[in-house]
């Protein structure tokens, strides 16, 4: 028997839950559905809000021929054979098929470059799914090509609707007796995956199997789910709870902690880019300036995971997020940008001082532009005491160093260069 998600699974855009602000009435997706003419694109969202249902139902609306492949087994062969079968079932006026790559963000640059010449030509319209962010795992070529829809989990509203669906139209289901006196379990460990609520609700309605009726509550759901749940799942909740547990030890300094939950992350198959980019935002976040080295070690290790691989990325993974745990921190960097970001929301564009501007031409030139401008390399120690900010933000300062040997000796020169000007000579 198939599992209740597959047997739910919509087939009609009038039945699809969810991401109305793609397909709702009047919505960009849907109007291009409406018109027949949909361009290649990227379904970008988490797991269980509907990528690979939607995909199916734009190729049965538009009566599209409809080709899948999972960057998971296959490879560029895989992609060419399929352009290539296209290519000779086409005739004059016939619709191109619909090409749908599931986790797209798997393949590597030569499938995707194997992907560009069908999808420039229109050969095939491609619909891509991934759950990572496209600017960083989709070559630009390809991207360029395609729309990007965001996708969003699915709310409480659509979930119980879900629920309701499958308790009164399932072809089993709808046989029982089950009531739901609580949705508190299931909606909540569902994380707004629709793939796993499904699951979820069907692990729940078997336990009783054969009962006349049956009522069910969140101790019911959470008694189950601890019995038959995973460890880890990349896909749902937790992964992003192991995520944040491994980020905060990474900021709190203890190198223990940091290499369990990285065990963690390893044990469950996560993405070993994924970790190397979270180690890159700590290392500028929670290091910065304390110790510059972290982000430098941790760009290193996201290029050295990606051309090695797991088993071996672990220890590459382990030598980074150690190292990271160990260094001194600061946030100081991202403080400085976070306040001049304010700054920049409250003053507008402030002009630029005269003496900074450009001067290309003559004209500019007769206009002052870059008059008076001090070159700090012509002054004693590189550097000359002119105003740098707008005028209406003179004396302001954005930048405070963090407490720590590295940014102490950033704030003696600061002291001595600038005096009190912004304050740093001052306890």
């Amino acid at each position: 028997m198939r599992p209740l998600a597959e047997r739910m699974r919509p087939r009609h855009l009038d039945q699809y839950i969810g991401q109305q602000h793609l397909v709702g009435p009047g919505a960009v997706l849907r109007q291009a559905i409406e018109s027949g003419r949909i361009p290649s694109f990227i379904l970008w969202g988490p797991p269980g809000v509907g990528k690979t249902t939607l995909a199916g139902i734009i190729a049965e609306t538009l009566e599209r021929p409809f080709h899948t492949l999972s960057a998971l087994n296959s490879g560029v062969k895989d992609i060419r054979d399929t352009i290539n079968k296209d290519k000779g079932q086409r005739f004059f006026n016939t619709p191109n098929p619909i090409l749908f790559i599931d986790e797209i963000h798997r393949f590597s640059k030569s499938q995707q470059d194997s992907l560009l010449g069908a999808v420039e030509k229109g050969v095939v319209t491609l619909i891509g799914a991934t759950t990572e962010n496209p600017s960083f795992e989709v070559i630009s070529a390809l991207l360029s090509r395609s729309q990007v829809y965001v996708l969003q989990p699915l709310g409480r509203k659509e979930l119980v609707r879900m629920i309701e669906l499958a308790l009164a139209e399932d072809e089993l289901l709808k046989e029982k007796a089950i009531e739901v006196a609580e949705y508190e379990a299931l909606l909540q460990l569902s994380g707004g995956d629709g793939r796993k609520l499904y699951n979820l609700l069907e692990l729940v309605c078997n336990f009783q199997e054969g009962a006349e009726k049956m009522t069910i509550t969140n101790e019911l759901v959470t008694q189950l789910v601890q019995q038959n749940m995973a460890m880890y799942d990349k896909g749902g909740e937790q992964h992003y709870d192991i995520a944040s547990a491994f980020i905060k030890s990474i900021r709190g300094s203890d190198p223990n902690a940091t290499v369990y939950w990285l065990a963690r992350m390893v044990e469950g198959g996560e993405d070993v880019k994924f970790i190397a980019r979270r180690m890159m935002i700590a290392a500028a976040e929670d290091i910065g300036l304390a110790n510059p080295n972290a982000l430098l070690l941790s760009t290193t290790c996201f290029t050295a995971v990606t051309a090695v691989g797991l088993p071996e990325a672990r220890i590459i993974l382990s030598e980074a997020a150690i190292y990271l745990a160990n260094s001194p921190k600061s946030n100081s960097a991202y403080l400085a940008i976070q306040e001049a970001q304010n700054k920049v929301k409250q003053t507008g564009n402030l002009p630029v001082p005269l003496h900074l501007r450009n001067a290309p031409t003559k004209l500019m030139k007769q206009l002052d532009y870059g008059k008076g401008y001090q070159y700090s390399h012509n002054y004693a120690g590189n550097f000359s005491a002119q105003e740098y900010l707008p005028d209406a933000l003179s004396n302001t300062p954005f930048y405070q160093p963090g407490a720590n040997p590295a940014e102490q000796r950033s704030r003696d020169l600061l002291a001595k260069n600038w005096k009190d000007k912004y304050g740093y000579g001052k306890d």
